[in-house]
C-alpha cells in the first residue's frame, strides 16, 4: 500500500488538498556569488527580465603602455615646470630667507657662548639680540655722520683731483684724440648716469625704500631663526628615518657649526682689515678720510677673493689723487697686508670652521657670484665646505666600505 497522499490535481486549490508545507522550508537557498562570496537573496532583473551579468574583471592596466608612459611623463614635466616658475617667482623672498638663516647661524656661536656660561637659551638670545641691535644703533649714530662728512669732503675735492689728472700729458693726448673728458662731463651733467643706475629720482627713492624694507625683513627673520634655531633643526631632523636620524643630526649640527664659524671668522677678518686700515690711514696723513675708507675696506673685505682687492684699490686711488708718494706707500702696504691676511690671518681664523682647498674656494666663489652676485659669493664658501664634508662622510665612506 502507498501511504503517500496523491498530488493535487492540476488547477486544484492547494489550501484544500494535500499536507501543509512550511513556506520558509520551501524558499530557495541564498545564492553565493563566486567572486565576492556575499549571499544574495535574489537575482537582479535586467532590462529584459533576466539576471544582469556585469562581466568578468579584466587584467590590471599595463604600466608599460606607451600612452600611460607618455601621459605620466607629460604630467611630470608640467609639474616640474610649475615648480620651477614658482621658485623663480619667489626667488627674491627665498634669498632673504637664506641670508637670514646664514646670519642666524653666524650669531649662534655667540648664543652658545652665553649658554655655556649658565644662561638659558632664551636669555642668551636676548643678550645677543640686544648687543646686535646696539652695534647697529652705535654705527648709525656715531659712524654714519662721520662717514657722511668724509664722503662729502671727498666729493668736494673730486673736481680738484680731476683737474690735476688733466695735467697729465698722456691724459691730455687721449682727450685730444677721443674727447674723453668732454663726453664724461656731458654724461654726468646731463643726469644720464644717475638715470641709468636708478631710473631717475623716483627710481632711486623706490630702490632705497626696497633696500630698507629688505633689510628690515632680514633683521626680523634673523632674530626669529636665532631664537627658534634648535626647534627648527629638530623638526628638520625628524624628517629623516629613525635608523639614520642620529647620523643626520650629527651631520646637520656640523654643517650649522661650520656656517656659524665661517660667518664669525669672516667678520673677524674684516674687522681686522678695517682697524689696520684705520691706523695706517691716520699714520700716512689721510686722517680726514680715514674712518670712511676704513669702513669701506672692512665692508668689502667680507666678499671672498675680490673684496679686499677692491677696497685696497679705492683707498690707493684716493691716496694717489692726494699725493703720489702717499699712493705708493698705500700700494706697498696693501700688497704686504693682503699676503699677511691670505696666508696668516685667514687660515688661522678659519682653521676650525671650514676646510676648503684653495682651488675649490676660487671656483665656488666664481660660481656663487655668477648665480647670486655678492650674496652668492658670500654663501659659496660655507656651501662648498658643507658639500665637501657630506661627500667625505657619505659617498667616500660608502665607497671605502665596498
Amino acid at each position: 500500500m502507498n501511504d503517500q497522499p496523491d498530488p493535487p490535481a492540476p488547477g486544484a486549490d492547494p489550501t484544500t488538498a494535500g499536507p501543509v508545507v512550511d513556506p520558509a522550508a520551501a524558499a530557495p537557498a541564498p545564492e553565493v556569488l563566486p567572486v565576492t562570496g556575499v549571499p544574495q537573496k535574489g537575482k537582479r532583473q535586467g532590462l529584459v527580465g533576466g539576471p544582469e551579468h556585469l562581466g568578468t574583471p579584466g587584467a590590471p592596466l599595463d604600466r608599460t603602455a606607451p600612452y600611460l608612459i607618455g601621459f605620466l611623463g607629460g604630467l611630470g614635466f608640467v609639474t616640474a615646470y610649475w615648480l620651477g616658475t614658482t621658485l623663480l617667482a619667489i626667488g627674491s623672498t627665498l634669498l632673504l630667507v637664506v641670508v637670514a638663516l646664514f646670519i642666524a647661524a653666524g650669531l649662534n656661536p655667540a648664543v652658545e657662548f652665553f649658554e655655556h656660561r649658565g644662561l638659558r637659551r632664551s636669555w642668551a638670545v636676548l643678550v645677543v639680540t640686544l648687543v646686535f641691535l646696539g652695534a647697529i644703533a652705535l654705527f648709525v649714530v656715531a659712524i654714519v655722520p662721520v662717514i657722511t662728512d668724509q664722503v662729502a669732503s671727498l666729493t668736494a675735492n673730486a673736481p680738484v683731483w680731476f683737474d690735476q689728472l688733466l695735467q697729465n700729458p698722456k691724459i691730455q693726448k687721449l682727450d685730444e684724440e677721443y674727447q674723453i673728458v668732454e663726453k664724461a662731463q656731458d654724461y654726468v651733467a646731463g643726469g644720464d648716469f644717475v638715470t641709468g643706475l636708478f631710473g631717475g629720482v623716483l627710481g632711486f627713492g623706490i630702490a632705497l625704500l626696497g633696500a630698507l624694507f629688505n633689510l628690515f625683513i632680514v633683521l626680523v627673520l634673523t632674530l626669529y631663526f636665532l631664537s627658534a634655531l634648535e626647534t627648527t633643526k629638530g623638526a628638520l631632523y625628524k624628517l629623516a628615518p629613525a635608523s639614520r636620524r642620529d647620523r643626520v643630526t650629527r651631520l646637520g649640527d656640523r654643517i650649522v657649526a661650520s656656517i656659524g664659524g665661517y660667518v664669525s671668522g669672516a667678520f673677524l677678518v674684516a674687522l681686522c682689515a678695517g682697524l689696520t686700515s684705520l691706523v695706517f690711514l691716520f699714520a700716512v696723513g689721510l686722517g680726514e678720510y680715514a674712518v670712511a675708507l676704513a669702513f669701506v675696506v672692512a665692508l668689502l673685505d667680507v666678499i671672498p677673493m675680490i673684496g679686499a682687492t677692491i677696497g685696497a684699490t679705492i683707498v690707493t686711488a684716493i691716496a694717489f689723487a692726494t699725493d703720489v708718494r702717499t699712493g705708493l706707500i698705500c700700494v706697498v702696504f696693501y700688497v704686504v697686508y693682503q699676503q699677511l691676511e691670505n696666508y696668516v690671518i685667514y687660515p688661522r681664523v678659519m682653521a676650525s670652521s671650514v676646510d676648503v682647498p684653495g682651488a675649490v674656494t676660487v671656483i665656488a666663489a666664481l660660481v656663487g657670484a655668477a648665480l647670486l652676485g655678492v650674496v652668492g659669493a658670500l654663501l659659496a664658501i660655507p656651501t662648498a665646505a658643507a658639500v665637501l664634508m657630506l661627500t667625505r662622510e657619505v659617498f667616500v665612506r660608502r665607497q671605502d666600505a665596498r
